[in-house]
Formats: structure tokens, C-alpha cells, sequence
């Protein structure tokens, strides 16, 4: 391409944009501050939070996450995990709605088993088409089905989000062919969900022309957060530059 890298060309998701490709959960730190600290060093600017798990106002005698990641920096990306209906997940970023001021970019998930986390893609989409005829802004968690993500994007979803494999799993991408598929037929951004467990599995998706990863456990879970966090924010780097 020209003289500009591509690291130069921000991410773009519901209009803004942002320098940094990595997006990050909040879930499984051992307190707020560590959780303050890794996000930090991770350069995130994006940063996810389970509504049905996390407190950001719902209970006044709690410690509020929003107390130690601000809003003016970041930009929290309410999602519903932990939902399994579509019913759950429209009444979850309503909620959400509502304790952040009107805020309307939402992480869609819901969950059809237990076990694997994988999403049930028919009540995704019944959420997804409620939820963006109400206004949001739907970053939607799927399968790595091409044509699924395909629909998606047609349905008027900001980004899609598939999964490289189970929630939690650290299995890296197990379907790199679909990926890659979805990536070269995309009109959206495509950010991997899910799965990734390695610095390198970072890069391999950066690589495979991904335009985010988003993570939690591999950070949060390491002997190390703030280190592994580190590493991540230089495999995405890495991986961008060698796409």
C-alpha cells in the first residue's frame, strides 16, 4: 500500500475510532485495582463488561467497576454474558442502557450450552434485530460460520465477533479457513471472540486480516496479568504489521 502503515488506519466501530485493536474484559482479577492495572497496560480502549456479573451501579453497597475505569478513558462495551434467551439479553443491554446514561453500543451474546459457550445463533439474531430496531449499536457474538456472519452484518450488526474457540478454552483459532472467510467477505469490522489463549494466537489473528481480538481470560488468568497483558498489546502490533 502507500507510505502509510497500517498501523496508522485506526479502528473504526459505530463511527469512532481507535488506535488500539485490542479490546479487553473485566472478569477474573483479583480485585479492582489489578483489573485497573492490567487494562492499563494492555493500551485497550475498549473495555467489556459482564452487566449480569459486574456492578456499575446496580447495587449502591458495592464496589463499582466505573470507579476504577473511567469513562472519559475508555469506552465501556456493556455485555450479556451469562444470558441464554433473547428475551434475557434485550432486557440486559436495556439495563445497561440505563445505568450508563443512554449509552447504546452493546456486546450481544446468547448462550445455548452451559459447557462450551457456544452462542445460540437463531435467538442471537431474533436479540439482534430487537435491539438494533430500539437504536443500539450490536457488536454480536457468534460461531465462525461465514455465512452466519454474513447475515449479521446484514442485519445492521457495528461488528462481528466470532468465536476462535470455546469461551475460556485458550485453544487459539481452530477454524483459521473460516476466519479468514469471513474477514475477505466483511463490510464490517471483525474482531475474534473467545479463545484465544496465546500471544502468538494474537498475532495469527491479526495475521488472518482480523481488525481486533477481544480477551479476558489469558490475560486476567496468567501467572502474570500486567506482563501477559504487555505481551498482548505487542502480539497485536505484531500481527497487524505482518498482515
Amino acid at each position: 500500500m502507500s507510505e502509510r502503515h497500517l498501523t496508522d488506519i485506526p479502528l473504526t466501530i459505530a463511527g469512532k475510532n481507535y488506535t488500539s485493536r485490542l479490546l479487553v474484559g473485566t472478569g477474573k482479577y483479583r480485585d479492582l485495582e489489578e483489573t485497573r492495572l492490567a487494562i492499563e497496560a494492555s493500551g485497550a480502549q475498549i473495555v467489556t463488561v459482564a452487566i449480569r456479573r459486574t456492578n456499575i451501579g446496580q447495587d449502591p453497597e458495592q464496589s463499582n467497576l466505573l470507579d476504577a475505569i473511567s469513562t472519559d478513558k475508555y469506552t465501556i462495551l456493556p455485555n450479556t454474558a451469562g444470558c441464554y434467551t433473547a428475551a434475557d439479553a434485550v432486557r440486559t443491554c436495556r439495563l445497561a442502557r440505563e445505568l450508563l446514561g443512554g449509552h447504546t453500543l452493546v456486546k450481544l451474546e446468547v448462550l445455548g450450552d452451559e459447557k462450551t459457550l457456544f452462542p445460540d445463533i437463531t435467538a442471537t439474531l431474533e436479540a439482534a434485530e430487537i435491539l438494533i430496531k430500539e437504536g443500539f449499536q450490536v457488536m454480536v457474538y457468534t460461531n465462525d460460520d461465514p455465512i452466519m456472519a454474513k447475515r449479521f452484518e446484514e442485519l445492521g450488526c457495528v461488528a462481528v465477533m466470532p468465536l476462535a474457540a470455546p469461551i475460556g478454552s485458550g485453544l487459539g483459532i481452530r477454524n483459521p479457513l473460516n476466519i479468514l472467510t469471513i474477514v475477505e467477505n466483511a463490510h464490517v469490522p471483525i474482531l475474534v471472540d473467545a479463545g484465544v489463549g496465546t500471544a502468538s494466537d494474537a498475532a495469527i489473528a491479526m495475521e488472518l486480516g482480523c481488525d481486533g481480538v477481544l480477551m479476558n481470560t489469558a490475560i486476567a488468568a496468567a501467572k502474570q496479568p500486567l506482563l501477559m497483558a504487555t505481551a498482548m498489546k505487542k502480539a497485536i502490533e505484531a500481527g497487524r504489521e505482518a498482515y
